[in-house]
């Protein structure tokens, strides 16, 4: 299996200048149902041995991270589970829906409505 989880948190949580205590301390801020620890976060990105993360334990880091949830799932799936979301070779239909996810949902629901207008005229 591969390292795509340990990557990412390791590469956002230097990005936004957290310790491993800081993270763990963030998410337990967002108020998530699943509790971070510093010792876990420490194995995870040192590569040593840690069980796969719940869900909940994934939503609430990506809080912790401020990242979409989606890239902390598909990470962990590629790493625990060598299961890996195919996207188109360019990159560009994940990066798409990445950015997408970052809207407001009312700027969601008026760009999924200019889609489907614009798909009935293909």
């Amino acid at each position: 299996m591969g390292d795509e989880l340990r990557s990412l948190v390791g590469s956002r949580r230097r990005e936004v200048g957290l310790s491993y205590q800081s993270l763990a301390a963030a998410c337990r801020e967002t108020g998530g149902g699943a509790a971070v620890s510093s010792a876990w976060l420490h194995r995870l990105e040192t590569g040593a041995p840690v069980n796969a993360p719940s869900l909940e334990g994934l939503d609430t880091l990506a809080a912790g991270l401020r990242l979409e949830p989606t890239r902390l799932r598909e990470a962990a799936a590629a790493q625990f589970f060598g299961v890996r979301v195919e996207w188109e070779a360019s990159g560009e239909a994940a990066e798409l829906l990445r950015m997408v996810g970052a809207l407001p949902q009312h700027q969601q629901a008026a760009l999924v409505e200019l889609v489907r207008v614009m798909a009935k005229d293909c």
